[in-house]
């Protein structure tokens, strides 16, 4: 049995290597290495994949996420919600362009924004909701849009972890997640379900004028070259990551299959271990399992860590400490009791498209036998 990784970028480089290699050759061989034609070509087959009117591909997940605050034009008191248990990006992003930062609690199974402590927390200031779709599934939408539009809000959907799957509205219509709010984000971090082999993001919307805006900000702000209609940043994606990211996107409904097939085998042999809470679909979301995020109640989360790595299988915390407790964040005595549980009881296993069945299999009789 090959060596159990967190995320297995050779194997999956190896499974599709001719095509990477020539898409990466064709740019060396054309030297257009900035905005040469695989990054419009990219962004118009996201766009078809979404079923979104517009992306606009940058250097990073969190440059999309400021890219996207840039182009709302916000006044400089704007308060901006956002999830406590999450990756720092959001927040550090309010953060750098000056807004107050308001935190969420979030779900205790779902583990996205709990609604309506987001309700509990608008004020006449509020003036952006940033959903993070967490671990491959997405946010509350639905009622995140209706509290959105009760208030005059804008609704900014991180949707760096589950790019691909859907949301599903009350009435059983769906959406991509990244599509629904006024503009989604997301990251092609390597280990993302949709990754290059670098850094790289994009932002997407259904909305012209926010679509240029953002176009705009992303190069400087320029409205053609060096005519400067705002102020921007400088933010591209490399010609050579939109060339291995395009045969990838090709392929990511086949790696999303892949990867709920692992789950579905983790939901089986798991499911009797009285000690874990396995991850839980909500009703509204598929989910893509850019995680498979676990619970351990009643036993020390830590200990399982090193049982597991004697075994030599990987684990992470995905997240360890709630974003309102950091230094850099704590601004006042907020009680987020969800997100503070949960930074000490998650534990993410080893999730990816090339999880063979012996390694899924040596993986769960390791957690059977932890604590015998």
């Amino acid at each position: 049995m090959k060596p159990i990784q967190m995320v297995d970028l050779q194997g999956q480089y190896e499974a599709i290597k001719d095509e990477i290699d020539a898409g990466i050759a064709q740019v060396i061989r054309s030297a257009k290495f900035i905005n040469g034609p695989e990054v419009g070509l990219f962004e118009k087959e996201l766009a078809d994949y979404l079923d979104a009117g517009h992306v606009v591909a940058c250097a990073n997940g969190t440059d999309a996420l400021q890219i996207a605050l840039m182009a709302l034009d916000l006044p400089p008191d704007a308060e901006i919600i956002v999830p406590a248990f999450n990756y720092v990006a959001a927040a550090e992003v309010v953060a750098l362009l000056k807004y107050k930062l308001v935190f969420a609690d979030v779900h205790p199974r779902y583990f996205t924004l709990d609604s309506e402590d987001v309700r509990r927390r608008v004020t006449p200031k509020t003036k952006v909701i940033i959903a993070v779709h967490l671990f491959g599934q997405g946010a509350p939408m639905e009622e995140l849009m209706k509290l959105a539009h009760e208030h005059g809000l804008y609704v900014i959907e991180d949707n760096a972890q589950s790019i691909g799957a859907d949301y599903i509205f009350s009435d059983g219509s769906r959406k991509r997640l990244g599509t629904i709010g006024h503009i989604g984000t997301t990251s092609f971090f390597p280990s993302k379900n949709l990754g290059c082999y670098g850094d790289g993001g994009a932002v997407i919307t259904n909305d012209a004028h926010l679509a240029s805006a953002m176009r705009s900000i992303a190069s400087h702000g320029q409205s053609k070259k060096y005519y400067y209609q705002r102020v921007g940043i400088n933010s591209r994606l490399d010609t050579l990551q939109a060339a291995i990211l395009r045969p990838k996107l090709k392929r990511l409904d086949e790696y999303i299959i892949r990867r709920r097939e692992a789950a579905d085998f983790y939901n089986r042999h798991l499911q009797q271990v009285d000690w874990l809470i396995l991850p839980e679909c909500a009703p509204y979301s598929t989910h893509v399992y850019h995680q498979y995020t676990v619970q351990v109640k009643e036993k020390n989360r830590d200990n399982l860590a090193a049982h597991l790595a004697a075994f030599q299988i990987p684990t992470m915390v995905y997240y360890p400490e709630a974003l309102h407790k950091a230094p850099a964040y704590h601004r006042q005595e907020i009680s987020l009791p969800v997100a503070e549980a949960l930074t000490s009881s998650v534990i993410s296993l080893p999730m990816h498209t090339e999880l063979t069945h012996d390694q899924l299999t040596y993986i769960c009789d390791a957690i059977k036998s932890y604590g015998t």
